[in-house]
């Protein structure tokens, strides 16, 4: 989207007698994941002559191009020498230019948006052109880290009322590409997340694809969870596909599983989760924005929305999960973006594995309908896949579980997953004898009884101590699901890693808490859900 705006001032870095001082561009490869850091010589002359400082935001110059960066300094001139300004990776990309490419370096302007941000700070309500202004910068990497966090922390939790919510969501949109599918139903499901193991996503496509109906599923990775529904999809086939080969497969297949970030579907949402992730928030507003910008930026015209609820879910109530379905719907009619929010039981794992080929091996095994295939995962995928498909004018209200239910046990939406991997670039994977980290250990109960209470978060916490999502293999292999009556040294779980340091961090976690309650049937958390 192309964006006209004044160009601040800059003071350029000058030698003495005003001339222009230009250094040697060198690409420093550190992942700053989202931020660009450019790195100058502490004893290089334009550090000293200009009054830089560590942290200062520089603009970065060459060739017509340029590209804010937040400044370190470093002290090895392995690192970057004098007369060199080194770009980490993101902002080497971003400028677009060649190694030892000459470039000039200035002090750079505050962006124009932080006068906002500051009132956000102080309580004050943003209007649109506030909140398009905030969103315009931190797309464009104007903001540093800091100032990201800054804004990350003011919407957090009540901080933004429902008009607000409404207006971060355009201007997210707007800041980003718009697909546009020239069909009048394009249907799309999405969950909050929250559950670990919860990878109805890759069931419900290819039933609704199979069925007919358009359904280009654009996904992120992980922010929190030990794997998202790309991490899994990257199991089976690739996912990072430009956007005109989705294009062609959404065309051809009626459908896609693929990640959303190459498409520039509303990006400042990328550079947000980068800060979110590893403050572990997630607030009400921005999950919000973040999801109905997503899939409005991605063309779909009818969402389902999965909100589970459990004591150690994202959301812990009835009345809280009302509440954000009402925003939810508020901004979806606003957005015109016909929405279906379903509230399901979010006590425990879906599934029986947590990680990315772990919860690969489920997906497969309920498309072939393997008697050993996690019935959970089975019953709630069609269930949403009912609710999409009832979109259909052609479908009755009630009739779409039994036809999601014929498409897959006829071995139909195995074969349209099939040709989407095949379409996307299949990867080598065995689900009966799928490849797991080559360490494990089991936690075992301590007593008789039932298991009645399961904790996501603390199962979810073990499965990233192990490695998940950036090894495949690790997770955790659930034995014991909530109902189920276990003996004392009966096996509840088995934890995978790929390396020893990944292995021990999980078991002590493990010994801190195994994530189980062992006691009685009445004692299970009761929940009253849509299903």
């Amino acid at each position: 989207m192309s964006q006209d705006k004044a160009t601040p001032p800059q003071v350029a870095a000058s030698e003495p007698g005003g001339r222009l001082s230009r250094l040697s561009l060198r690409r420093v490869l550190i992942d700053t994941y989202h931020e660009n850091v450019a790195y100058l010589h502490r004893d290089c002359e334009v550090y000293r002559a200009e009054g830089f400082k560590a942290l200062s935001k520089v603009e970065v110059r060459t060739n017509g191009q340029s590209v804010l960066a937040t400044l370190n300094v470093v002290d090895d001139a392995g690192i970057v020498a004098c007369g060199e300004l080194g770009l980490s990776q993101a902002a080497f990309c971003q400028l677009g230019s060649d190694e030892r490419q000459t470039v000039t370096i200035a002090q750079a302007e505050p962006p124009a948006s932080i006068g906002a941000l500051r009132r956000k700070l102080g309580g004050e309500r943003l209007a649109l052109d506030d909140l398009r202004a905030i969103v315009r910068d931190i797309t464009d990497h104007h903001y540093s880290k800091i100032e990201l966090t800054a804004f990350v922390v003011a919407t957090h939790r009540d901080e933004l009322d429902r008009e607000e919510v409404l207006f971060l969501t355009q201007a997210m949109v707007e800041a980003g590409q718009r697909l546009d599918w020239q069909e009048p139903r394009v249907v799309d499901k999405h969950c909050i997340g929250g559950i670990p193991g919860n990878r109805t996503s890759m069931l419900v496509v290819p039933i609704v694809a199979a069925h007919g109906m358009l359904c280009p599923k654009t996904s992120s990775r992980a922010i929190t969870s030990p794997a998202g529904t790309a991490d899994t999809m990257e199991v089976l086939a690739e996912v990072e596909l430009p956007i005109e080969r989705l294009q062609q497969i959404v065309q051809q297949h009626r459908g896609c599983l693929a990640w959303g970030g190459t498409a520039q579907l509303s990006p400042a949402d990328d550079v947000l989760i980068s800060v979110e992730r590893p403050l572990a928030l997630d607030a009400p507003g921005q999950m919000v924005a973040s999801i109905l910008s997503k899939k409005i930026a991605a063309g779909s015209s009818h969402l389902v929305l999965d909100i589970p609820i459990g004591p150690t879910a994202k959301v812990r109530s009835m009345p809280e999960a009302q509440r954000l379905r009402r925003l939810f719907e508020y901004v979806a009619r606003r957005m015109k973006l016909s929405l279906d929010v379903v509230i399901t039981d979010g006590r425990q794992p879906i599934g029986q594995g947590i990680g990315p080929v772990l919860e690969a091996r489920d997906v497969m095994r309920v498309l072939e309908n393997d008697p050993h295939a996690p019935m959970d995962l089975r019953q709630k995928a069609l269930r949403l896949a009912g609710r999409m498909l009832e979109a259909d004018p052609d479908v009755r209200g009630g009739d779409g579980f039994a036809i999601a239910r014929d498409i897959l046990d006829s071995g139909r939406a195995l074969k349209k997953m099939n040709d989407l991997i095949d379409a996307q670039g299949r990867r080598p994977f065995d689900h009966h004898h799928p490849e797991l980290g080559r360490l494990s250990f089991d936690v075992h109960a301590r007593g008789n009884g039932v298991v009645c209470g399961i904790d996501n978060l603390q199962l979810a916490r073990i499965a990233r101590f192990a490695g998940a999502p950036k090894v495949r293999g690790a997770g955790v292999d659930l034995r014991a699901k909530l109902g189920e009556e276990v003996r004392d040294g009966d096996a509840l779980y088995r934890v995978y890693a790929n390396y020893p340091a990944d292995l021990e961090f999980a078991r002590q976690a493990c010994t801190r808490s195994s994530g189980y309650s062992i006691g009685r049937a009445e004692d299970m958390p009761h929940v009253y859900v849509e299903f």
